[in-house]
């Protein structure tokens, strides 16, 4: 154990239980003004590693892409679950990325035995599972998903920025910039804005 990397010893200890298939999941998106919430899950072979992989945000958008690519490559099974601004408007943000995740573990080719999730709240319908504070940090798996999350958002909100260019989402995302907060000001809300966390932002 004092061998192995500090971020697959919650891995390995599951591993040694004979549980191969750990699902790590991860979320993008919860706090931005305008676009969805995206999860991730990602389940690897057992005691599979992929050196410098961590949490997405402490990583360059060039190294995110270039793990993406690898992720792709080296897990046996990638689900997304993408939940759209006018279901987080209805449910609220916290039920939205819940919901999120589910979806992506519904996604995923192969059934996962064990759950890791990003944050304090678990799942239903899973006996077997972690749900980790800063687990993004602690798993490997966790981390990997980060990065698929992520990296499948920022394509979404690129995307979105040809539709609604005043907003500047190829650079922000959807988060609550300046620039982004005076363009709102500006021009109003476009289809893919989350009223319900608007108000503060109109009322400045």
């Amino acid at each position: 154990m004092e061998n192995l990397p500090v971020n697959l010893k919650i891995e390995h200890l599951i591993w040694e239980k004979n549980i191969e298939h750990i699902v790590g999941i991860d979320e993008a998106g919860r706090g931005p003004l305008a676009g969805p919430v995206v999860a991730a899950a990602v389940i690897f072979k057992p005691y599979e590693h992929i050196a410098g992989i961590k949490d997405s945000k402490e990583l360059t958008p060039i190294q995110r892409q270039n793990f993406f690519e690898i992720i792709a490559e080296k897990a046996i099974a990638i689900g997304v679950g993408i939940i759209g601004n006018g279901i987080i408007d209805d449910i609220n943000i916290r039920q939205a990325t819940l919901l999120a995740m589910k979806r992506a573990i519904q996604t995923l080719s192969v059934a996962p035995e064990y759950v890791l999730i990003d944050g304090r709240d678990k799942l239903d319908s899973f006996e077997n599972q972690d749900a980790l504070i800063d687990g993004d940090q602690l798993s490997f798996t966790i981390s990997a998903a980060s990065i698929v999350a992520k990296v499948t958002r920022d394509r979404i909100m690129g995307r979105y920025h040809y539709k609604y260019p005043q907003f500047g989402f190829s650079h922000n995302k959807g988060y609550a910039t300046r620039f982004h907060r005076e363009m709102i000001k500006k021009f109003g809300t476009c289809q893919i804005h989350r009223q319900s966390f608007l108000s503060k932002v109109l009322e400045e």
